[in-house]
């Protein structure tokens, strides 16, 4: 069994009922909208995010979950996918996990109406059901995701990023939703409870972890599916890199900023930077992060009992630092 269908066997019930329901809360009088939003649903990912709304409810409530989970979860998945369609149009991307985009098919004009169409959903259904503590969660983390992505275009024109930077915008740009899946699974049954904010910590690691991750493929072999040196050629910069321009002399240090800023598109000295950035030990010491992380997650998914919604969580927090892609 693959390890995502194992991640979700306890759930499998509620991920059901819950695309019924996450397409009803989508559904709209225009036939254009709803044609769209039938393409959007039918492409979908992984789902991860419900996945960790419900089986954090679950895990801190006994096995239960409520309506207001559900909403939770739909209201997320409205709001992040209102932020991808917008992704695309702004990243000029025909194509979203294999597919093409919305903006690729219909035109960045209506992809962006899509958009701010799929946001005022989300905002409605909590609204129309008093989830203001829901819908404060998720407020909060879009403001950060928006944050997040233009301290990283600041700070990547001048490439001046120190390590806790370079945290502050990982956690804003990806931590933060994770964390808000997180933190509303537990408030969705548990309101202004403790186990809000110990959630919200444990999705924010799991995401800080999930980076990183992400940022070592881009040094990884081509088997991975990524092609490397992509976060290169784009000027990101990545824990990596970030490493080695801290631990080197300086010559190399400005060999190395102005192979990033002005030879990235080079594919010879893309190669030398990823051999450099390995020489210096780059990878070992963003792998050592990545690992405390996760060791942080684990310590606070123990402070609950044993279930087989928490052993669900545990393959999660481990399967963000084994996956391939």
């Amino acid at each position: 069994m693959k390890i995502v269908e194992q991640i979700k066997q306890p759930i499998v019930y509620e991920m059901e009922l819950f695309e019924q329901k996450f397409l009803l809360s989508m559904s709209s009088k225009v036939a254009l909208l709803n044609r769209i939003t039938t393409y959007i649903v039918n492409r979908k990912g992984k789902q991860m995010r419900p996945m960790f709304v419900f089986l954090v409810a679950k895990m801190v409530n006994n096995g239960n979950v409520s309506e207001r989970t559900y909403r939770g979860a739909a209201v997320i998945e409205l709001i992040h996918t209102a932020t991808l369609v917008h992704d695309d149009v702004v990243d000029d991307s025909n194509r979203r996990r294999g597919f093409f985009s919305v903006n690729a098919l219909w035109k960045n004009k209506i992809a962006v109406l899509i958009g701010d169409y799929l946001l005022s959903k989300g905002l409605l259904l909590s609204i129309d059901n008093n989830d203001f503590d829901l819908l404060k969660i998720i407020s909060v983390a879009v403001r950060e995701m928006s944050e997040g992505e233009l301290l990283q275009i600041e700070k990547a024109r001048q490439l001046d990023i120190t390590e806790d930077i370079y945290y502050e915008i990982i956690r804003q740009k990806t931590a933060t939703l994770i964390a808000a899946c997180c933190s509303l699974g537990a408030a969705s049954v548990k309101p202004n409870s403790p186990d809000v904010e110990t959630m919200r910590k444990f999705g924010e690691l799991i995401g800080m972890a999930f980076q990183i991750k992400d940022d070592l493929f881009d040094y990884g072999n081509e088997a991975i599916g990524k092609p490397t040196g992509i976060d290169i050629k784009e000027q990101k910069m990545t824990l990596p890199l970030i490493y080695a321009i801290n631990n080197c002399m300086k010559k190399e240090k400005s060999w190395l900023i102005n192979s990033v800023k002005n030879k990235n598109k080079d594919k010879k000295r893309v190669k030398e930077v990823i051999a450099f950035v390995k020489s210096k030990g780059g990878l070992d010491y963003a792998v050592t992060k990545m690992m405390a992380f996760q060791e942080e997650a684990l310590q606070l998914l123990n402070t609950y009992p044993d279930s087989q919604f928490k052993a669900s969580l545990l393959l999660m927090v481990n399967y963000v630092i084994d996956r391939k892609k």
